[in-house]
């Protein structure tokens, strides 16, 4: 069965216009920098529970790494989080 959302072959997508750039990103957008690796500037203010600090700690690394590299370093938080979370269901 052929699929109902699919364009015939003789027609053509159309294009999707650009988004226009905002925010701070902008700049380095449009001025041809956007390789460029910039620090993130997020902190967090301690919890008082010693792995969820350690497991938010670990964000600190992304600082300086290109966005390729966070998904390794999201994946570890998001699994330390879920130990922690997962500790307070046992007695």
């Amino acid at each position: 069965m052929p699929d109902p959302t699919a364009l015939p072959a003789t027609a053509t997508a159309p294009e999707a216009a650009p988004a226009p750039a905002v925010g701070p990103a902008a700049a380095a957008v449009t001025t041809g920098r956007d390789a460029e690796v910039r620090p993130l500037g997020v902190e967090f203010a301690p919890t008082g529970d010693p792995a969820v600090d350690a497991a938010l700690g670990r964000l600190e690394v992304l600082d300086g790494v290109p966005t390729e590299g966070h998904l390794p370093v999201y994946e570890d938080v998001h699994q330390r989080l879920g130990q922690t979370l997962a500790a307070l269901d046992r007695p």
